[in-house]
């Protein structure tokens, strides 16, 4: 069969990667793509938000399974363009992909189907807004509406923040549209946790933990990023707690996404935090995370595309999932500057020594291949390191290991990912369709 992955960051070599292992595929695109994925796909010059020329190539081309890796396509509608051409395809509708498209829809649909999250009012006047920074209890969390590439949420500590980043938001534009809508809304107090699932609509296949880190800094200080690094399992997840999670949020969510007419297919990307009161949600995402995917998909000892298409046709009965025992531990390495302004064009050297290990594999993100055949950076995420050991803590070393032996001027990364984790007592785990 012909797969076309679209995107270009380390989500999407991941995908591209675990997707080219399959012996299903004869042919596998991925656009943009980036120096990583051009080895081992096609990398057609096709821009993922020209929506309807993609869905031109996956008709012209005669793709069998297109899978979606941003999230700004499948908000714009890409998935029900391909569905359209007849063709099939990874990733919900867009009336679906709402979910994560809009904060105030995810919130009132929420509240609509008794899913717990935090209390919260919704905005599109900046005075309104503003006034009832001066009344909400802290701390408060501020949110932009539309889609920030995950950097539109402020957690504020004071009123001087939260009228900052209503401020922000709302009058400077810095999101331009995505800030016109605001959701103001209490802060949880627990541990955040990440939970992932593949759903044909109404069968779920839960797939293994994994916990992230959002903050460029060590200890969990400095912006928001899009990700710093992770590990798999997250042992705070707990078996009650992945079937409670199922059973108050994940099956509610794509039952009543259902009920109001849009079927959800594709991967459902739920951020939680674990209260007192129970885990609640935080965020909805409509596709696979970043760096999430890179540190779950090397644990997946069955076939990746058994699953995504069983998906994308309506029917994962029947259809497993299988993990391997080992834990797995993913470094990002940054361009200086990120998630601010950076530069771009550095030269990479070392990561050609990691080639053809299964246990060490390192994820291109922005990255490109120089003229000379070198490889330069091209974004603000360059790298993942991803490692797998017998523990959280011998996966640790083995990442770590890898990027003392990978440089380019003005290299960042996080030096406490995985740091101090609690062993698993098992991580190995299967999942079949519930």
């Amino acid at each position: 069969m012909k797969v076309l992955v679209i995107g270009g960051g380390g989500r999407e070599h991941a995908l591209a990667w675990k997707i080219r292992q399959s012996r299903l595929v004869d042919e596998l695109f991925c656009s943009p793509g980036n120096a990583g994925v051009a080895e081992i796909a096609d990398c057609p010059p096709l821009a993922s938000s020209d929506i309807d020329a993609v869905a031109d190539f996956v008709a012209r081309h005669g793709i069998d399974l297109t899978v979606v890796g941003p999230e700004a396509p499948l908000c714009a509608g890409i998935a029900d363009r391909i569905l359209a051409r007849g063709r099939a395809v990874f990733g919900p509708v867009a009336a679906a992909a709402r979910l994560e498209g809009s904060k105030a829809f995810s919130k009132q649909f929420m509240t609509r189907h008794g899913i717990p999250t935090a209390a919260y009012e919704i905005f599109d006047d900046p005075e309104a807004a503003l006034a009832h920074v001066e009344t909400r209890a802290l701390p408060m969390v501020v949110k932009a509406d539309g889609l920030a590439a995950g950097k539109g949420v402020f957690v504020c500590d004071t009123r001087d923040q939260a009228r900052e980043a209503v401020h922000r938001l709302m009058i400077q534009k810095a999101f331009s549209g995505a800030g016109r809508t605001v959701v103001i809304e209490d802060c949880l107090v627990g541990r955040e946790a990440s939970f992932f699932a593949i759903t044909d609509g109404e069968r779920i296949i839960p797939l293994v933990t994994c916990q992230d880190y959002k903050r460029v800094f060590d200890g969990d200080r400095g912006p928001n990023t899009g990700g710093m690094g992770c590990y798999s399992p997250a042992t705070h997840m707990t078996r009650d707690v992945v079937l409670e999670v199922l059973e108050r949020i994940v099956g509610p969510t794509i039952r009543g996404i259902g009920r109001e007419g849009a079927e959800y297919r594709g991967v459902l990307y739920v951020g939680l935090m674990l209260t007192d009161d129970g885990p609640k949600v935080l965020e909805y995402n409509c596709r696979f995370g970043d760096p999430e995917t890179q540190t779950i998909l090397p644990r997946l000892a069955s076939d990746l595309v058994p699953l995504l298409r069983a998906a994308a046709n309506g029917n994962l009965a029947g259809v497993r999932a299988e993990w391997r025992r080992e834990a797995s531990v993913c470094v990002t390495l940054t361009s200086q500057g990120y998630p601010g302004h950076y530069q771009k064009g550095k030269k990479i050297t070392g990561v050609e020594q990691f080639g053809g290990r299964h246990d060490l594999i390192v994820f291109h993100a922005g990255t490109r291949s120089g003229p000379g055949g070198e490889i330069r950076t091209t974004g603000g995420r360059v790298l993942n390191v991803v490692a797998l050991g017998p523990t959280i803590a011998e996966a640790r070393r083995k990442a770590y290991d890898a990027v003392s032996r990978i440089h380019f001027p003005g290299m960042h990364y996080r030096k406490d990912i995985a740091e101090n984790v609690a062993p698993a007592a098992n991580a190995g785990q299967e999942g079949s369709a519930r």
